[in-house]
């Protein structure tokens, strides 16, 4: 089960956050600033935290540059009642992994957290193996023999996301979400176009195939799969 840090010193919305997440099958531990999260953390294991912005003591930029500071990449979701460029960009530049603007929609944090969780899990694993393919996440780089394919970012980040989960069917949204973010506009074919791609670079590969399921998006099979 996973375990969410939530650092918000409003107690109501401390204690709506921690029951939402607790009905979505979260562990939600709440404090009320940015000291108490780093302490919490000394003594509890934390998969992603919720942090708000304006808080007594520490606030949530030093909170996340903290982390980052110590080494911790821990995923941060920042939370404000601001909603200009400036502080956004503030967020991310101290670290911040995402972002979203008060009045909170309940539903989209569960989102958010779930795709925030799913990238954490992709980037700790560092590398998959399927058959003789080896996909290495910090070279961008899929291994088979002597033969090495370096891809750019966007095409290895969805064809390792495919391979983690063989034969799982991920629809085109998901996707979207997970390598170009919630707020992209970019548009859903973009998906195809990289799909396509991806097909044509590994036709020759024996160990796996890109599948597509129809009317829904697409899954990685092993060959034989």
């Amino acid at each position: 089960m996973f375990r969410i840090l939530i650092a918000e010193d409003d107690s109501e919305l401390q204690q709506l956050f921690c029951r939402v997440l607790t009905r979505n099958g979260f562990t939600a531990i709440g404090v009320n600033d940015g000291l108490e999260a780093l302490q919490t953390l000394e003594h509890e294991s934390i998969d992603l935290i919720v942090s708000d912005i304006m808080m007594p003591r520490m606030d949530g930029y030093r909170l996340v540059r903290a982390l980052r500071e110590g080494g911790s990449a821990i995923p941060v979701l920042m939370i404000t009642a601001r909603d200009g460029f400036s502080d956004m960009q503030s967020g991310f530049l101290a670290g911040a992994d995402d972002y979203l603007v008060k009045p909170i929609n309940v539903n989209e944090l569960v989102l958010r957290i779930h795709a925030l969780l799913r990238r954490a899990k992709m980037v700790a694993e560092r590398r998959q193996i399927m058959g003789q393919t080896v996909f290495d996440f910090d070279s961008f780089t899929v291994r088979r023999n002597a033969s090495e394919t370096v891809l750019p970012q966007k095409e290895f980040l969805l064809l390792y996301k495919l391979v983690s989960s063989p034969s799982h069917i991920f629809t085109r949204q998901q996707l979207m979400d997970d390598i170009w973010g919630m707020d992209s506009q970019t548009e859903a074919r973009t998906i195809d176009v990289h799909i396509n791609r991806l097909r044509e670079r590994f036709r020759e590969n024996p160990d796996f195939e890109i599948i597509t399921v129809r009317g829904i998006g697409y899954k990685a099979v092993s060959s034989g799969g």
